[in-house]
């Protein structure tokens, strides 16, 4: 049997999957880390827990298969992406925290750059909106407010690199600094028609193209660790969203995958061909094979499976997240109580970054059962938002059919309002651990053990079909609501 070892870095836990010669997961180890919150709208990850976190997990997965260790055959990577992280070159000390994607700190200079006219700009060249979400403003942050970090920069003493390029520096001792075009693509400073780090971007955000990585396809070679007992190469490279559109095969243009994290991120395959959005979502890169991009719409919903971890560790109604689904099963449904979870404000296609959480319709009856419904129906109406803008883009090119994954997919009530709310059919897999399976796919593929795309796809299986059996008028008048509670909480900027 020989096996590909995973590393599926996430948000708030790490993860280690082997997957077998069938890519079938045969031994999961995970651990959690902690969530920093400096202050309102901050959000940091210490990069050494990420780091033992993903250490450990990794060790404890290969402790799986004992003494069969040594037939593992290579290393995919897939990680939560825009999270920055700037380290010296010679020490590799990280200069600060990590700030994650959720981070807000960067509000006021997008804001800046926005008034001088700079989005359209960004927009046109990466594909992004100018949102503190990405990575740019984060590095340019770091480098304005810890000490002599500028000047380090300058000199050329200092690497930025999304989680996944930091754990690669990691593994291989510093011998390489690169990522893939998937993650460089939601940095702000990637070009992702022409193909490189943009020096106009780069300029204007002031960041020293010295610090920037290689960027490399997906399937590549990305150096090799001996931090396990035998030397394994790092094959496959791509940010956990693309990671995902891959290990659901949603390989043809027209195909479209909805992540079920702490946030939630609909995927659109659009092919060679890179759509620009008149309805604020992204344009990225889906993947990259053998230097050809494949390109994506991509809708963000920054507060997904998070609503749960509030519930549970916030409000604390609950002690796990199978409780949610359960309390919302038995909710009146005579309380029509909406929750706006903007956390850390608002994703596609609102895009407000200083709008903040809601919660109406609450009388004296409302309890634990009518907050958990809301919760979850607030990550069925986010969906749809992205559906409706995606539909007015490219109207005639979008497939039926939703496939789902991740954590909150498992849930079936959640799983069912989304279809209901959407009035279409979603598709969850056999293997719901796409994430992983994508990084996995990208290094077997690429060491010659996993098959190509026509015949990946192939064996990929449905384990249940959601099909919506919600009447018209009751869909509709749900989503007016929904819609009139985010407009109460919107900033109006």
């Amino acid at each position: 049997m020989k096996y590909i070892l995973s590393i599926d870095q996430g948000t708030t836990s790490s993860r280690a999957i082997l997957f077998d010669d069938n890519m079938h997961p045969i031994v999961t180890a995970q651990q959690e880390f902690e969530q920093i919150f400096p202050s309102s709208g901050w959000v940091e990850h210490d990069p050494e827990a990420i780091w033992h976190s993903t250490l450990t997990t990794c060790y404890n997965a290969l402790e799986g298969i004992g003494q069969n260790s040594d037939t593992v055959v290579a290393i995919g990577i897939t990680n939560q992406r825009e999270t920055t992280i700037v380290w010296d070159k010679i020490s590799g000390d990280p200069l600060y925290n990590a700030i994650v994607w959720q981070d807000r700190r960067t509000t006021e200079l997008c804001n800046k750059l926005k008034k001088e006219g700079y989005e359209k700009e960004i927009s046109q060249k990466t594909g992004l909106l100018l949102d503190p979400y990405f990575s740019a403003t984060k590095i340019r942050w770091i480098l304005d407010n810890v000490e002599n970090a500028r000047i380090k920069a300058d000199k050329g003493e200092l690497l930025f690199g999304t989680v996944d390029c930091y754990l690669i520096w990691k593994l291989t001792k510093g011998e390489i600094h690169a990522t893939d075009a998937t993650n460089a693509s939601r940095t702000m400073l990637y070009n992702i028609r022409d193909g490189h780090w943009d020096e106009e971007i780069c300029a204007k955000m002031q960041i020293p193209l010295s610090m920037l990585p290689e960027v490399k396809n997906s399937a590549d070679d990305y150096g090799v660790t001996d931090l396990f007992g035998t030397s394994l190469p790092i094959l496959g490279v791509a940010g956990d969203q693309q990671a995902a559109t891959i290990g659901q095969a949603c390989f043809d243009p027209g195909m479209m995958k909805a992540t079920y994290g702490t946030g939630c991120f609909a995927l659109l395959n659009t092919g060679s061909e890179l759509i620009h959005s008149d309805n604020r979502l992204l344009s990225t890169i889906a993947y990259q094979l053998d230097g050809n991009p494949t390109y994506a719409l991509e809708g963000s919903i920054f507060i997904a499976g998070a609503v749960i971890q509030w519930l549970r560790d916030g409000l604390k109604i609950i002690d796990n997240a199978t409780q949610a689904g359960e309390l919302a099963g038995k909710a009146d449904k005579h309380h029509k109580v909406y929750m706006v979870p903007a956390f850390t404000g608002l994703g596609a296609p609102y895009w407000d970054s200083e709008c903040r959480g809601a919660i109406f319709g609450l009388t004296r009856g409302s309890g634990p059962a009518e907050l958990s419904r809301a919760a979850l129906e607030s990550v069925g109406y986010q969906t749809r938002d992205l559906l409706e803008a995606m539909k007015k883009d490219i109207p005639h090119s979008i497939k039926t059919t939703l496939r789902v994954d991740g954590g909150m997919a498992s849930s079936d009530w959640t799983m069912q309002f989304i279809a209901n709310i959407l009035n279409a059919e979603l598709d969850r897999p056999q293997v719901t651990e796409t994430t992983a399976l994508g990084a996995a796919w990208l290094a077997g593929m690429h060491a010659g053990l996993y098959p190509d795309q026509k015949a990946f796809a192939k064996k990929w299986e449905l384990e249940q079909k959601f099909r919506p059996d919600m009447d018209g008028a009751t869909r509709d008048e749900l989503y007016l609501c929904w819609q009139d509670a985010v407009s109460r909480t919107l900033t109006g900027k």
